[in-house]
């Protein structure tokens, strides 16, 4: 499946087709699990997709692998052992196994033995498209890479930049999708870092189609004369795309916001900035610095708030049509969003909709448990910001220890202008190691808005 992103055109019904006995098949679809770059090349990687465990693997050949995340042995994981020769080997006793999932070695067997049939795990279809690794959930049909929600103008296009950004969040991809399928909200929640307060007005929203693919729609202000629409689609189960512009213009380009529901309390974004007007200094910035100075205050901006929104939500034990109080001129995508999961959500193993819901319970999460983790979040998973903490880290320490090295020249040294080179180097190896002290505490602190903050201290 490609996007294109010129202007949809637009229809006078809101349903294109019947949808009365239609049920979306969540087994039928691309999940995004991560983007390539963020992929070990000589270790497991972990994931789940609503509970179910996975481990992706390269084989030696560079191939990408995707097995159920648990041995036959004993149940152990997977993912705790390691790669050899190609394979992927359970830590517990040494099974290993291929790219079929077959096992192929057990140490415990004796050599003329062979290895018993149900010996063998699941193996998943796998491919990287657009520097994503995309997996397909049917294990016994095979997903035409068609279907893969691709941006048609990242293939055509050399001039496109791309922005990636990836989090792991602390509740369910419904909340997720409904948070960003709301414009409105930026003028307010991210005041200062997205949007402005002064701004927020009244939206005018339209519903162009729904279907089983997913809603098309369009959103532009009303206080601003001649305001241009932007295009505003789910396109499900798993992306939420905005695109501005258009080619004519010569100005394009929009935000991608893939996820994968990786638990009942548990999402995973993979977001996108696309476009040909970034300037060049963006282009040029390394990935890490992009995500602590805004990728990571923007997410991180409203996500206390998603959290207690969805707690409220099961506190009261009630359906949202029960619970909200929409408006056309800010929610309107928001209700259609939830009325979809009543209409198509049935075969999903959870999900809350407009006006019904399927294994939504409260939800047991640990009160100490901080939903603003950082480290967790995302520094863990971004190989880029991991790379980067890590040199920050090591170069902290390195300056600590030439500090307290020239400082011990400079006690020692007799030499009056040795003494004061001496004093002056440690005294800049302390400055710099503060310097790297501040950095890495950007890959390990969350932001929290000054109005949350004041709120906090004015409680305690």
């Amino acid at each position: 499946m490609t996007l294109d992103t010129q202007t949809p055109q637009i229809t006078t019904s809101s349903l294109e087709i019947s949808q009365q006995k239609q049920k979306f098949n969540w087994r039928h679809c691309w999940y995004p699990v991560c983007f390539a770059r963020d992929l070990p090349a000589n270790r497991p990687y972990s994931f789940s997709l609503y509970d179910e465990p996975f481990v992706l693997f390269k084989h030696k050949d560079g191939q990408i692998v995707c097995l159920t995340d648990r041995c036959p042995h004993r149940a152990a994981r997977l993912s705790d052992g390691q790669i050899i020769n190609g394979r992927i080997e359970c830590l517990y006793h040494g099974w290993q196994f291929g790219v079929d999932g077959q096992c192929l070695h057990i140490p415990q067997l004796p050599e003329d033995a062979k290895i018993p049939v149900k010996a063998c795990v699941s193996s998943f279809q796998v491919v990287e498209r657009q520097g994503i690794i995309w997996v397909w959930a049917d294990v016994g049909e095979a997903g035409g890479v068609d279907l893969i929600p691709t941006i048609a103008e990242l293939d055509d296009e050399s001039e496109l930049f791309c922005a990636d950004y990836i989090r792991d969040l602390p509740y369910d991809q419904t909340y997720f999708i409904e948070n960003v399928i709301d414009p409105a909200h930026v003028y307010i929640s991210h005041d200062g870092v997205l949007g402005k307060r002064e701004d927020a007005q009244p939206l005018e929203m339209e519903v162009t189609s729904s279907s089983l693919e997913g809603i098309r729609g369009r959103w532009r202000l009303t206080q601003q004369p001649n305001a241009r629409w932007s295009s505003l689609d789910f396109i499900a189960p798993n992306l939420v795309i905005y695109q501005f512009g258009s080619k004519q213009a010569g100005k394009y380009g929009g935000t991608a916001l893939y996820s994968i529901p990786l638990g009942r309390q548990r999402c995973r974004i993979l977001l996108r900035n696309y476009g040909n007007f970034f300037p060049k200094k963006m282009t040029l910035m390394p990935p890490w610095l992009d995500h602590i100075m805004a990728r990571n205050k923007i997410l991180e901006g409203d996500l206390q708030l998603v959290v207690e929104q969805k707690a409220q939500i099961e506190r009261l034990g009630q359906n949202l049509q029960e619970v909200y109080l929409p408006l056309k001129t800010s929610d309107t995508l928001v209700v259609e969003y939830r009325k979809w999961l009543d209409k198509f959500g049935a075969s999903f193993p959870f999900y809350q909709g407009y006006s019904s819901a399927k294994n939504v319970g409260r939800s047991e999460q640990n009160e100490n448990l901080n939903p603003l983790d950082r480290w967790e979040q995302h520094t863990l998973i971004c190989s880029s910001c991991n790379r980067a903490y890590l040199f920050t880290n090591r170069l902290k320490q390195i300056l600590v220890g030439v500090a307290i090295a020239t400082l011990g020249v400079a006690v020692l040294a007799d030499d009056s202008p040795l003494k004061v080179a001496a004093v002056l180097a440690s005294l800049v190896a302390i400055a710099t190691s503060i310097v790297a002290q501040k950095v890495k505490i950007q890959f390990e602190q969350s932001y929290t808005r000054p109005t949350q903050e004041k709120h906090r201290t004015l409680s305690h």
